[in-house]
């Protein structure tokens, strides 16, 4: 198996690194047009939960407004539709505001693939509550993910939501390959392509 995920680990030093360079300059020129679109910093970070119970920082483009209780999913807030600008939206509905997470694949605090890391509040939540919850630590978590190409994105408000969201993280690691990784990836461009109505 560790040498099943050496593998797994060189595809996303190259992947990241690529996307990094290729997407520079339009990183650079989101990155201004969020300094002028609100103020407060460009990227936004909050610790998550990686491989093995390991904290990370996440990197993201900041895409709520700086007074936001940033602890809170923003599909959790009542005034969500009005707090964030159309520019804001937009980002998150194409999955924008993920792309600075490249750097976190680079360092390997993340897989291209693998389980979205969970708020530090939803993950001592959940884990009382779904079985298996932290069998996703099991391999480090991704910026996209089996889960989210099918469905389980956005809001998880009920409970049986997040039950099927952990239960195709399992799944995904339980039926890992390479040629997994790569479908997910085909299809989260597919998708980002598409824009996702439920990325709020």
């Amino acid at each position: 198996m560790m040498y099943k995920y050496f593998w797994k680990r060189i595809l996303d030093i190259v992947l990241s690194l690529a996307g990094i360079i290729v997407l520079a300059v339009p990183m650079l020129i989101i990155a201004v047009i969020i300094k002028i679109d609100s103020p407060g910093p460009v990227f936004f970070k909050q610790k998550r939960i990686g491989i093995n119970k390991s904290y990370f920082n996440i990197i993201k483009f900041r895409s709520m407004p700086v007074t936001a209780p940033h602890d809170t999913p923003t599909h959790q807030l009542k005034n969500a539709e009005d707090i964030l600008s159309p520019f804001q939206k937009m980002i998150r509905r194409l999955s924008i505001d993920e792309l600075p997470q490249f750097v976190n694949v680079w360092r390997g605090d993340m897989s291209i693939v693998g389980p979205r890391p969970h708020m530090l509040k939803h993950t001592d939540d959940y884990s009382k509550l779904i079985d298996r919850y932290m069998a996703r630590h099991a391999v480090k978590p991704g910026i996209t993910g089996w889960a989210q190409v099918n469905g389980w994105r956005g809001p998880t408000g009920e409970l049986w939501k997040m039950e099927r969201r952990v239960e195709a993280d399992v799944w995904y690691i339980e039926h890992w390959s390479l040629l997994l990784d790569m479908k997910i990836m085909f299809r989260t461009v597919l998708n980002a392509m598409r824009g996702e109505s439920n990325a709020l």
